[in-house]
């Protein structure tokens, strides 16, 4: 599980409700159906009327993204697997790694291997795997893209209902005490837009951008494996190739584990 998305909503909540209680504001207030009606149909309406329904199908699957922590594997780990089949393919043979492949358990890495068995060039696979990394980005740009349109429209919502608030409120003028609750009721409208807007959806978008660009900077260091593998490169420059896609710290401990 994702503990940062969850501790991140959690505080934001005590957040809003702590300094509502710190400013004098009873948390009752919260409670007003109208306006948490406008801001979140409202809000799910226009993402509906934005997007096809294609798209909206997908959104089950990027809660699941958001608040699961998808085990990717590290650098360190590709590198120590892509020496090994360096080695391997230089001494044996680029063939000898075609049993491997059922057992990899990245598709994408499989995928890579076999064309590398295939004996496609180095310059077709990278084509062929930048290919699949742009259209998985594709993919990872439309999803995040509904949670930052929801955060467009939410605040512009809440403006919305604090409005027909005000009308309402103003409607009747007789009784000041009245009209003074009515007034604050109306503003809980803005108050949610703005939480869920800028607490909610656009951080959930942002969060989608950073675990794709994460996933693409370790496709990328696979793609660089298997050219490299493709081109005959040795296990020593495989390693120094992929070492650059590492931290100081990260490759200090790297070669205290081959050392070991």
């Amino acid at each position: 599980m994702d503990k940062s998305s969850l501790i991140g909503i959690i505080l934001g909540i005590l957040a809003v409700g702590v300094g509502m209680v710190l400013k004098g504001v009873g948390l009752g207030a919260l409670i007003n159906p109208a306006a948490i009606i406008i801001i979140l149909v409202g809000t799910v309406a226009s993402v509906m009327i934005a997007f096809p329904t294609s798209t909206l199908k997908k959104i089950p699957a990027l809660f699941r993204i958001l608040f699961t922590d998808k085990q990717e594997q590290s650098v360190e780990d590709l590198i120590h697997q892509f020496s090994d089949m360096a080695d391997i393919a230089r001494k044996e043979g680029i063939l000898s790694l075609e049993p491997k492949i059922e057992s990899m358990n990245d598709p994408f890495l499989a995928s890579g291997i076999q064309l590398a068995v295939d004996g496609q060039t180095p310059e077709f696979i990278r084509d062929v795997m930048l290919e699949k990394i742009e259209a998985m980005e594709s993919r990872h740009q439309e999803g995040a893209a509904i949670f930052s349109q929801a955060g467009t429209y939410a605040p512009t919502l809440g403006v919305l209902g604090a409005v027909i608030g005000l009308i309402a409120a103003l409607a009747d003028m007789a009784d000041i005490t009245a009209l003074g609750k009515a007034i604050s009721a109306a503003f809980v409208a803005t108050l949610l837009g703005i939480f869920t807007g800028y607490v909610l959806w656009h951080p959930f978008a942002n969060k989608l951008r950073q675990k794709s660009k994460k996933e693409v900077e370790i496709k990328e260091i696979i793609i660089e494996g298997v050219v490299s593998i493709t081109a005959g490169e040795s296990a020593k420059v495989v390693q120094d190739k992929l070492g650059s896609y590492l931290t100081t710290k990260e490759l200090e401990r790297l070669k205290e584990q081959e050392n070991a």
